[in-house]
């Protein structure tokens, strides 16, 4: 099953149209279609979380999940961060 920050909440006709829709592109935050609704979803604003850099950012697809605290605690790690 695919974890809430590597999937796009738009269906595929709307990917297919959507300019951020490239293997290097985030879905960004002011788009509609990126808010999550999930329980687990906390955005937050601790420092040591947001610049932590052992996480892969990289593994996002969606800019929001880089200040969710779910994403940035439950997260992958950068593969030399052991």
């Amino acid at each position: 099953m695919a974890k809430c920050w590597e999937t796009r909440a738009c269906d595929e006709e709307m990917q297919s149209r959507c300019p951020h829709d490239e293997p290097s592109d985030k879905c960004p935050a002011k788009c509609a279609f990126a808010v999550c609704e999930r329980p687990t979803h906390v955005l937050t604003w601790d420092p040591a979380l947001i610049f932590e850099p052992s996480i892969d950012r990289r593994a996002a697809i969606k800019e929001l999940c880089t200040y969710c605290e779910f994403f940035l605690t439950h997260g992958p790690k950068m593969p030399d961060a052991g």
